[in-house]
């Protein structure tokens, strides 16, 4: 049996099967997604969605569907599902589901009357392509399969209407035939193993609504391009492949692309094996280098999010090589000593706590590679992050007399909690914040670390001075043994005594300014008010600015976000603390805390985690359906189980 696995009563209950997605991505950009019913309630949602960089450098949908209808004795069933104005699904293919299960890949299984006709997918690694694969498992007469497709070429974040301007015309190839609905797009080949008879019936399926959407407050209708139809005879027992490309196929390697593609795919046949292939599905090609997606279906990458998730991501796959590749991609975007927000679109470089994350990551690679080579590798980037911290750089950041960091700009959040409304951020959080002060002391420590293996005398000269003065400073400034824990950030003579999960990075980084005692209360205090079964609250619910629900429109999220709202990758710091305070002591504790992860695998987008969840129970998924750094951060927390237990 499968470890992912929905029965018929799950899949016909549209309540229960359109809350659930699946994503499958090509490690270059390019993925495909949609719900286990089949009906796309996202606009984000495609069978074929690709990366144009020779367009504007986003994601692109080509096609966003493929119906499926069965023919017996001149008697059609259709397969296919879409939602239209007014509660209307149209048609109700999702009636004949029986079985959804995925062990290497989604299967699924339809039956109407004596036909059992089951249907996988999968995209090709590094090729804008989905092969899909059709068996005709029963059948007791002839049997005709009919294939009409949705076309949308359109980027994700937009939507289409029927036009005027779309290129209508197609062309036959080999087993198929190919389309570009507009100038700047690829071709578009739609091809079967076996050749079909194309009907050419060339109308718009107008008004598809996307239920998420709608939700949210955005645009939630579009018109999709339906060419015409294809038809194929299928015996009993028999396969045929369909694929969808921007290059053309040979059809007659279909079959063996499809076995070859297969070979390479990890089983998801547990809640480790599941977090690993999430985990490969981040990874991409840009044109300065290998890097990372933060989140599908609509984040490229984000530097701080790409730091945090690295050593779950790729260290729990042992895999150092491409680790130092997206790190050093990352790194040389490096500017005054900052970077980028969002990498690969024009943003500004507000983001003052990503560069000293590079350090925590920098710092992880020590069992794989010698002290003395990291810095050799690193130390430029460092000394540049460290120098122009230390000096002053863009958005005020810069080191007070007193060693810690100072960052504050009207209107600006430098931090990682940073949504805003009306171009105002929700939580500036602006002055001395916890953890980028944290952040710093651990990045000075760590480089002077390795300065000291590579006996660089001119840095440690100039730097080895500052640990017990930042230290020193830090307590000072957040600590207060009346409240026993620390303050979330300090601007002049206010402190923010918010209970917030920032305080977690100054217990969890490997230098740390705190005693064992401060961990302790603080581990309390985070226990208490901000652990969930799925991470950490951004905010305690005692607080008056709580807020536990995270639904309604752009602005009513946004101002969730960061007040209540839960966050799985801050789950890492404070198992590896709790373990480290508590010992064997607290081992029972922290299996229980991970395996409340594991109810997630068969939630809201399967085999992954989702960006983040509410603050109240049931701790429903929001936001994207897969973000790196909380895959990451739980396989981290898994590895410090892990390594825990290989100790005691």
């Amino acid at each position: 049996m499968s470890y992912l696995k929905f029965d018929k009563e799950e899949l016909v209950n549209l309540e229960y099967s359109l809350q659930r997605e699946f994503l499958r991505t090509n490690r270059s950009g390019a993925y495909s997604s949609s719900t286990l019913a089949g009906c796309n309630t996202r606009k984000y949602h495609g069978m074929l969605i690709v990366q144009l960089d020779e367009l504007d450098g986003g994601k692109h949908v080509l096609l966003s569907s493929l119906d499926e209808t069965i023919i017996q004795h001149d008697t059609q069933f259709n397969l296919g599902i879409h939602k239209y104005p007014g509660e209307f699904y149209e048609p109700k293919g999702h009636k004949y589901i029986r079985n959804f299960e995925i062990e290497t890949i989604p299967k699924l299984t339809y039956r109407v009357g004596g036909v059992i006709l089951t249907k996988t997918r999968m995209l090709v690694e590094h090729k804008n392509q989905v092969i899909v694969k059709y068996t005709l498992e029963e059948a007791n007469s002839p049997t005709t399969l009919r294939f009409k497709p949705f076309l949308a070429f359109r980027n994700t974040h937009a939507l289409t209407r029927a036009n005027m301007v779309a290129n209508t015309k197609y062309s036959k190839v080999r087993n198929g035939i190919t389309m570009k609905l507009y100038d700047g797009y690829p071709e578009l080949f739609m091809q079967f193993s076996k050749d079909p008879d194309f009907v050419p019936v060339p109308d718009w399926s107008r008004n598809i609504e996307y239920i998420k959407e709608k939700s949210r407050g955005y645009e939630y209708q579009e018109d999709l391009f339906v060419p015409g139809y294809f038809e194929i005879s299928i015996k009993k027992g028999e396969s045929v492949f369909f694929s969808a490309s921007t290059e053309i196929c040979d059809p007659a390697e279909l079959k063996k692309q499809y076995k070859l593609e297969k070979e390479r795919r990890l089983p998801r046949d547990s809640f480790f094996n599941c977090l690993i292939n999430a985990a490969q599905q981040f990874r991409c090609d840009r044109k300065d280098g290998k890097d990372l997606i933060a989140g599908y279906p609509w984040y490229e990458s984000i530097p701080r999010q790409t730091f945090l998730a690295l050593p779950g991501i790729f260290l729990s796959q042992s895999d150092p090589v491409t680790y130092e590749q997206i790190l050093k991609t990352n790194l040389s975007r490096l500017k005054d000593g900052l970077l980028p927000k969002y990498a690969g679109v024009a943003c500004d470089y507000d983001a003052a706590d990503a560069p000293l994350f590079a350090f925590h990551t920098i710092q992880e690679l020590k069992p794989y590679v010698e002290k003395k080579e990291l810095w050799k590798s690193y130390g430029p980037a460092m000394k540049e992050i460290l120098s122009n911290y230390k000096k002053g750089t863009r958005f005020n950041i810069h080191m007070e007399p007193n060693g810690l960091i100072h960052a504050k700009q009207d209107g600006v959040a430098l931090t990682w909690m940073d949504a805003y409304i009306d171009g105002k951020p929700v939580t500036q959080r602006g002055g001395f914040a916890v953890e980028i002060n944290a952040a710093w002391y651990n990045a000075v420590c760590v480089a002077l670390e390795l300065a000291e293996a590579a006996k660089d005398k001119s840095f440690i000269t100039e730097w080895s001075p500052f640990p017990e003065m930042i230290a020193k400073s830090f307590l000072e400034t957040f600590w207060s043994d009346d409240q026993g824990y620390l303050a979330d950030y300090v601007d002049g003579t206010y402190k923010d005594w918010a209970v917030r999960p920032n305080m977690i990075f100054a217990a969890g980084f490997s230098y740390s300014p705190l005693t064992r005692d401060q961990k302790k209360t603080i581990l309390s205090k985070v226990r208490n008010e901000l652990l969930t079964p799925r991470g950490l609250r951004s905010l305690a619910p005692n607080d008056l600015q709580y807020k536990g629900s995270c639904i309604g429109t752009q602005d009513q999220r946004s101002a969730a976000f960061h007040m209540g709202s839960v966050y799985p990758f801050l789950i890492y710091p404070f198992v590896k603390t709790y373990l480290e305070i508590h010992k064997a002591g607290g081992l029972s504790f922290v299996k229980q805390i991970m395996a409340g992860f594991e109810e997630e695998m068969s939630e809201h987008c399967v085999g992954t985690l989702s960006e983040l969840y509410e603050g109240n129970p049931p701790y429903s998924a929001r936001g994207a359906i897969s973000q790196a750094w909380n895959v990451g951060g739980v396989l981290s927390a898994m590895a410090a189980l892990e390594k825990f237990g290989e100790t005691t």
